[in-house]
């Protein structure tokens, strides 16, 4: 579906994209930091998950409202197994554990950010988009935070 942003929009989109971008580099450095494998494949697919939204976003910018798939169950399915055990690295643990923690405090940030800005737009399907966006990056807090649990880590 095609849409003309106004100039107010283009900007929300561009802040959010920014936003997107930060994520996927934060994840990328974070896969190669973490020391759990199921931590690093965990950061692996949010990266690609955060760089389909900054994608969604693009399209919007040129002004085409790409469909989504408005996908609440990611979080719900994910049953990470436990990695850490007493015989584990307590460095690597409490290294790990930061990592999550800390990307769970973006992903908080940004899901307000796509709370407050799907306000901005009159397009229905641009604050579809949005709220599905939204969605999304409360089911990657609610990965990582099942993450730490199955880890004793919270």
């Amino acid at each position: 579906m095609n849409v003309t942003l106004k100039e107010k929009e283009k900007t929300a989109i561009e802040d959010l994209q920014t936003q997107e971008k930060s994520c996927m580099e934060k994840y990328k450095r974070y896969e190669q930091e973490a020391k759990d494998p199921v931590l690093k494949d965990l950061f692996h697919q949010l990266h690609i998950k955060e760089k389909k939204h900054f994608d969604s976003l693009g399209q919007l910018l040129s002004g085409n409202c790409p469909d989504c798939d408005c996908n609440d169950a990611d979080g719900k399915n994910y049953n990470p197994k436990a990695t850490y055990t007493s015989m584990s690295s307590p460095e690597d643990k409490e290294s790990d554990s930061f990592l999550a923690t800390d990307a769970i405090g973006t992903e908080k940030l940004v899901s307000g950010e796509y709370n407050t800005n799907v306000f901005v737009f009159a397009e229905p399907c641009v604050r579809k988009l949005l709220a599905d966006i939204q969605i999304e990056e409360q089911n990657h807090a609610e990965m990582l935070f099942k993450y730490k649990m199955a880890n004793a880590m919270a």
